[in-house]
């Protein structure tokens, strides 16, 4: 099996190095300092479950890699539609492309069935710009449960977890998937093939399209926001307006709010990702996470007030982001 990891960050490199350790044929597309240490060092991962090192194949050139059986995309959402020439020297027939986002998918309603079937979301997939690069029929879905992040070049730090839950949008277990999933087992690695997807995707959503803007806005850690009464109560209210809107698209997340904040509370003093990025100066991965969202209330027919007001926040402080990068 081989396998390219476009867009090999901290998410990207553990998989790879995970999949690499189950004696797959292994590609790291990255670029600056961090490919320079992979090729000379390797991919250095330091866990709780024990450190070791990958000598993985990393390169800053996709036509050095090759048509590949998978492509893993370890970038963020909102890089999607300009991947194309990352993505297309490594396609064939039958390569599938295997998409650790967060937030709500360009291929959500792919294959879905029922009065929503085949319909675009313009935050997701402007214009249809992503599904011209990523071709929905190659989409297979995955919502990842590790944290990990860049100790420094080459150096990935894991922190907690080891699941990537993957399926496909039709809910078939298909064959590539489980393919896919042996060999992240392999690696020992997590990655159940759930035959709908969907329901991870809303139950993961819970704490991204929360927690994420609202520490954007406030600067705040996990825990902090935890245990700020008022803030709590907002946080409380974007959840429950999720889960109205998940219900009416037919979804069905097994989780209370309760449980998600409570295990929100446990990662401590961590900062989001959306934190870490505007701490960096990057663009926010916002569509995917508040603005989908509120287009598919608007969809179905939900009112979400809460959402539509940090949405409207979230989104000036995004432009103003975008401006300085």
């Amino acid at each position: 099996m081989k396998v390219a990891v476009v867009g090999a960050g901290a998410i990207g490199a553990y998989v790879g190095a995970a999949l690499h350790r189950a004696g797959a044929d292994v590609h790291l597309l990255a670029r600056g300092p961090h490919l320079a240490a992979m090729r000379q060092h390797g991919v250095q991962v330091h866990s709780p479950r024990g450190d070791w090192t990958a000598r993985v194949h990393a390169t800053d050139r996709a036509e050095d890699i090759g048509p590949v059986d998978h492509v893993f995309l370890g970038l963020k959402a909102n890089s999607y539609a300009a991947c194309g020439p990352l993505v297309e020297p490594l396609l064939q027939d039958h390569t599938s492309v295997i998409a650790a986002q967060n937030g709500i998918p360009w291929w959500y309603f792919h294959r879905h069935g029922g009065p929503h079937d085949g319909k675009r979301i313009e935050s997701v997939d402007p214009g249809g710009a992503v599904s011209a690069v990523l071709p929905q029929e190659r989409a297979i879905g995955c919502v990842v449960y590790a944290a990990t992040e860049l100790d420094g070049p080459g150096v990935v730090r894991h922190i907690e977890g080891t699941r990537f839950s993957i399926g496909e949008p039709d809910r078939s277990v298909s064959k590539r998937c489980l393919e896919f999933s042996e060999a992240m087992q392999a690696g020992g690695l997590k990655c159940p093939v759930e035959p709908d997807l969907r329901n991870d995707i809303w139950i993961k959503l819970l704490g991204n399209i929360s927690f994420n803007p609202i520490s954007a806005l406030t600067r705040a850690t996990m825990r902090e926001m935890c245990l700020h009464d008022s803030t709590r109560g907002v946080i409380e209210q974007m959840m429950a307006e999720t889960l109205a809107v998940a219900e009416a698209l037919d979804c069905r997340p097994e989780i209370s709010i309760e449980r998600r904040i409570a295990g929100a509370e446990r990662v401590g003093d961590h900062r989001t990702s959306t934190l870490q990025d505007l701490e960096k100066g990057k663009p926010l991965e916002l569509d995917v996470l508040l603005s989908a969202v509120v287009e598919l209330a608007g969809i179905s027919g939900v009112e979400v007030p809460t959402l539509r007001t940090v949405a409207a926040i979230s989104d000036l402080l995004a432009q103003g982001t975008a401006v300085a990068a």
